[in-house]
C-alpha cells in the first residue's frame, strides 16, 4: 500500500468500501482492521481514499465482507484506475460528483444550456428527464430525488462557498411551461450564493464551451469536472486545474456583474409574466 494523493474517484470508491463493511459486517473500523490483522489506519486511509489498496488487500477486505469473487473482479476493475489524474465514468455516475460537491468548499461552475444541477428545482429537472427522452419513465422519480438530494448542501450549516456562472441561453431555453420557468427564475434569483449571467451579447465563444466545475478543498488537490453525452471527466492534473482556472477568469471578464445578472433575471420574470397575463391572441 503506498500513500499519494487522493482523487474524487478514490474518496467515492473508498467511501463505498465503507459502506460495504458497515452494512455487511456491522463492525467499526478499528475491529474491523483487527480482524484483517491490519493497523487501524490502514482501514482509514484506504476507506478515505487517501492510500491505494493493492490487489491483495482488495481481496482480504471484500471477502471480509462477505462478497464472492465476481463483485471483487468488477471492483477491482473499477479501482485501478481510483488514483489517475484524468478518470472518466459514465454519464449518470452522480456518487463521484455528489461526494466532491460534499467535501467542497467552493465550487465554481459554467453551464450553457441548463440551470446548474445544483440549483434546478425539483419541476424543472423533472421536465429535463421528460423531454431529454434518454431516461425511462421508470427511473425518472429515482433522478429527481437524486438531483434534490445533492442540494441538501446549500442548505447546510457550513455550506460550499458557490459561484454559478449560467449562460442567457440557458434562461431562453423553455424546460417544462411558464409556471416551471418562473420558478426556476426565483430560485435563482433569490436562493443562490452567486450568479453571473454570460450574456448573449458576449458572443458565440461561450456558447461552443461545454459545461464544467472546479472545486477547491479543504484538505484536498483542486478538481476539475468536465461533462458531455459520453462522459464524465474528473482531473486533478496541475494543466487540467491551470487551464480550469484561466477559463473561468475568461467567464469573469465577460459575464455581466451580480447586480447586472440580477437585473436581467428580474426582467425575464416580468417578462413571463407579462407574457401570462396577456389575453390570447384573437383570430380574426
Amino acid at each position: 500500500m503506498t500513500a499519494i494523493t487522493s482523487t474524487a474517484y478514490s474518496r467515492d470508491l473508498g467511501d463505498e468500501l465503507r459502506r460495504l463493511r458497515e452494512k455487511f459486517t456491522g463492525l467499526t473500523g478499528h475491529a474491523f482492521a483487527e480482524q484483517l490483522g491490519w493497523d487501524p489506519s490502514k482501514v482509514s486511509n484506504i476507506e478515505k481514499g487517501k492510500a491505494r489498496a493493492s490487489e491483495i488487500d482488495l481481496v482480504q477486505y471484500l471477502l471480509t465482507c462477505g462478497r464472492d469473487t465476481t463483485h471483487f473482479e468488477a471492483f477491482r476493475d473499477r479501482y485501478r484506475y481510483a488514483f489517475d489524474p484524468y478518470v472518466v465514468t459514465v454519464p449518470d455516475n452522480l456518487r463521484t460528483l455528489a461526494l466532491a460537491e460534499a467535501q467542497a468548499k467552493r465550487i465554481t461552475s459554467f453551464d450553457v444550456h441548463t440551470m446548474p444541477g445544483l440549483i434546478q428545482i425539483p419541476e424543472y429537472a423533472r421536465a429535463l428527464f421528460v423531454e431529454g427522452g434518454r431516461v425511462a419513465p421508470a427511473d425518472i422519480d429515482k433522478g429527481v430525488q437524486l438531483r434534490t438530494e445533492r442540494q441538501a448542501i446549500m442548505r447546510r450549516q457550513n455550506p460550499p462557498e458557490c459561484l454559478f456562472y449560467v449562460h442567457e441561453l440557458a434562461l431562453r431555453l423553455r424546460v417544462g411551461d411558464d409556471q416551471v420557468m418562473e420558478e426556476q427564475y426565483l430560485r435563482l434569483l433569490f436562493h443562490t450564493h452567486m450568479l453571473r449571467i454570460v450574456p448573449m451579447s458576449a458572443g458565440t465563444a461561450p456558447v461552443r464551451q461545454s459545461a464544467r466545475m472546479l472545486f477547491s478543498f479543504e484538505k484536498h488537490t483542486p478538481l476539475a469536472y468536465g461533462e458531455t453525452g459520453l462522459g464524465q471527466v474528473f482531473a486533478h492534473d496541475g494543466g487540467a486545474i491551470r487551464d480550469s482556472r484561466e477559463f473561468f477568469k475568461w467567464l469573469d471578464a465577460i459575464a455581466l456583474d451580480e447586480g447586472q445578472s440580477r437585473s436581467l433575471l428580474a426582467n425575464y420574470v416580468s417578462g413571463l409574466r407579462k407574457d401570462l397575463d396577456e389575453p390570447p391572441a384573437e383570430l380574426a
